[in-house]
């Protein structure tokens, strides 16, 4: 066990690197010149909160009991009764609910309130992500994914990925189209920035997929234990090499040319549709799954400019797409030897798990897509979303925060740090503007 708890701490600080600070620059570099010091902020400030919040109510929510929706939120308040052996798994949990949120900060770049985005992020905690931690991770037998419908979902297709793409469409579209989009292109300030966040990412999905182990009897053989872990890290590293060509071979066809910005995409796109799958489908499954979600989510980031949804940083297109597409395709491509031990479609196992899937994607979308319309509204109609034109046109770095990121003019402009924020163009979208 001396071993496990190793993996585990290793694993842990992977995922909390996905958000500070992998994602940070990933998003970082998306951005404008301008906007680049409030992204950053928005993945540091929903580390802090969420952190906090999760040890408090998070933990006893997602596995405090049984329940359908969510387990006893003060069974397990601020971690009374729970030994010190377990804050391992405690606190690799609390990274999962992190990066969640601070996913969502992609499509608003440019636009919020930083008051209302602190806001959001602990009350989007405590109704949306904790309780759907619980309906997918806890896999009690009430718990409404994993245990009634019984779908399939290794490390969070729904319950980080989905979730996280539906929040982030209702308040793109509650917050409206930024100030000259999409007239103007809104180009990214620094792809070196948002190459090297997307390989942080990739390094920080081994500790996601790879330390989300599972065991239906909550214990292991040092074979088992080998078996599983290798599996997911070779599923995760193949998915991923399959949808940067996914992605490029889309890229080129439809635009004459493959992009830096393009493979930094196609690497989250792979992470994402592999996550719920990593467990459940062989090696020739995830390389499937990869190309299909790299191709797949490369032509729908471009869907935003004819359905006039300003998703800054395509949230929606990579997250929620590929969240979807790796969750149902489990149904088509897993086989009895994984996690769940259920042959897919294509393995003889006829509809039953790939309608299983799709249930289980519905129950996220409904689930995510009401109560966070529901937030969105509260705060739209109380404190307000988003910031003035004036300060959107000069910057929200300097309006939010009283800083730069780029101080070219030394002594021009207080407050002069180092930074990056939010404004993106696919660069499948960028020649439709």
């Amino acid at each position: 066990m001396t071993g496990y708890y190793a993996f585990m701490l290793i694993a842990t600080a992977l995922v909390l690197m996905m958000t500070v600070p992998a994602l940070a620059l990933f998003y970082g570099g998306m951005s404008r010149s301008k906007s680049v010091l409030n992204m950053i902020m928005m993945s540091f400030i929903s580390a802090a909160i969420v952190g906090i919040l999760y040890v408090a109510v998070g933990w006893s929510m997602g596995f405090g009991g049984d329940g359908t929706f969510f387990a006893k939120p003060f069974e397990l308040f601020w971690l009374d009764g729970v030994t010190t052996d377990t804050y391992i798994g405690v606190m690799f949990q609390m990274t999962f609910a992190i990066i969640t949120a601070a996913l969502i900060s992609g499509a608003v770049a440019d636009r919020m309130k930083f008051s209302a985005w602190m806001l959001f992020v602990p009350i989007w905690s405590i109704i949306v992500y904790f309780p759907m931690a619980h309906m997918v991770f806890s896999c009690t037998d009430d718990s409404l994914i994993c245990g009634r419908i019984g779908a399939q979902d290794y490390a969070g297709g729904t319950a980080v990925h989905i979730n996280a793409g539906v929040a982030a469409l209702v308040l793109a579209i509650f917050l409206g189209k930024r100030v000259g989009w999409p007239r103007d292109k809104m180009r990214p300030h620094n792809l070196t920035l948002t190459m090297l966040g997307a390989g942080m990412l990739w390094l920080g999905w081994y500790g996601f997929n790879v330390g989300s182990i599972v065991f239906a009897d909550g214990v292991y053989s040092d074979e088992q234990f080998l078996s599983e872990t290798g599996r997911t890290f070779a599923n995760t590293t193949l998915a991923t090499m399959a949808a940067i060509l996914g992605w490029l071979l889309v890229e080129r066809l439809l635009h004459g040319k493959v992009t830096s910005l393009g493979a930094a995409s196609g690497v989250v796109a792979g992470l994402v549709a592999i996550t719920p799958a990593c467990g459940a489908v062989d090696i020739e499954g995830a390389v499937a799954i990869g190309a299909i979600a790299g191709a797949v989510c490369a032509w729908a980031v471009g869907l935003k400019f004819k359905f006039g949804l300003d998703d800054s940083l395509d949230v929606v297109g990579v997250h929620l797409v590929g969240g979807i597409v790796g969750t149902v395709l489990i149904g088509v491509f897993s086989t009895s030897e994984g996690a769940g031990g259920i042959d897919g479609l294509l393995y003889g196992g006829g509809l039953g798990s790939l309608g299983d899937q799709v249930l289980g994607v519905l129950v996220a979308v409904t689930y995510s897509g009401v109560l966070t319309t529901v937030i969105a509204l509260a705060i739209k109609f109380t404190l307000g979303l988003r910031i003035d034109e004036d300060a959107e046109v000069g910057g929200i770095d300097l309006a939010e925060h009283g800083e730069s990121a780029y101080d070219l003019h030394s002594g021009s402009i207080s407050g002069g740090a180092t930074g990056v924020l939010a404004a993106h163009t696919s660069p499948l979208a960028k020649e439709e503007v």
